[in-house]
């Protein structure tokens, strides 16, 4: 019988799958900056020129990427972001808003059942703080308004534990972000409306906190059909509003 030999393994091959993990888990993310080679060195316990070495496999790759004036950054594109001219413009588009509240429904009901499922403890203490960072960001405008609302959205697609959730909210906080900044600009004063919305986050938070996924995900969906029969109602008085004011 023939017997194939064993290959052993290049330490820089096994520092590359290191991080090729960490950056699929979202420990590293897009754009981040990556620590020294003599840090990363130290914390692989490993010589920097095997260090050196996995870091240039990375690049070839196209992972990670050396800007001008020092550093190593794990590259943009690699998470999705939906940042180009389409993606402006679809952000822009007040037909767009509600397609992208019936897309969330999908993206956040799923996140939300998961962490329900698999959140730890440290994820319901980050979506706590989330939760306290909203309430805090209601005193300022509607961008800081709107920054806190994704982060709290974030902290949930981490507590999924599901990498591919994860990087695809990641890479929709942009578009994210101006949805629900244009979300807020339309319900601005109407204080019942955002009582009513702090109410249902916390009703989302607690069915992750007991661990209730049906509950979280339907929470969840509560929440957005309710924006979403508020911005409908909030469109028809503007729309009265502006026939009344032609007639006159």
């Amino acid at each position: 019988m023939a017997y194939e030999r064993v290959k052993q393994t290049k330490l820089s091959d096994v520092i590359v799958e290191q991080l090729e993990a960490m950056i699929v888990d979202g420990r590293l993310q897009a754009g981040q900056r990556l620590p020294s080679e003599r840090d990363l060195a130290a914390q692989f316990d490993v010589s920097r020129p095997s260090l050196r070495e996995a870091i240039q496999k990375l690049e070839a790759k196209g992972l990670v990427q050396r800007k001008q004036g020092g550093g190593t950054y794990v590259t943009e594109g690699f998470s999705p972001t939906l940042s180009d001219p389409l993606f402006e413009l679809l952000a822009q588009h007040p037909e767009s808003q509600f397609d992208l509240l019936e897309f969330r429904h999908a993206l956040e009901g799923i996140s939300s059942f998961y962490a329900a499922l698999r959140g730890t403890e440290a994820d319901i203490v980050r979506i706590h703080e989330s939760v306290e960072n909203i309430i805090a960001s209601q005193q300022y405008d509607a961008n800081k308004q709107a920054q806190a609302l994704v982060d709290f959205y974030i902290r949930i697609a981490e507590a999924s534990h599901n990498v591919i959730l994860l990087h695809v909210v990641r890479g929709m906080q942009e578009l994210l972000a101006e949805n629900i900044y244009q979300n807020l600009a339309m319900l601005a004063g109407h204080d019942g409306i955002l009582t009513q919305l702090n109410a249902h986050r916390q009703r989302i938070v607690k069915a992750i906190v007991d661990g209730e996924p049906e509950q979280a995900r339907e929470a969840c969906h509560q929440h957005l059909a309710y924006i979403e029969q508020a911005l409908l109602q909030l469109s028809q008085e503007q729309s009265r509003i502006q026939r009344s004011l032609r007639r006159s």
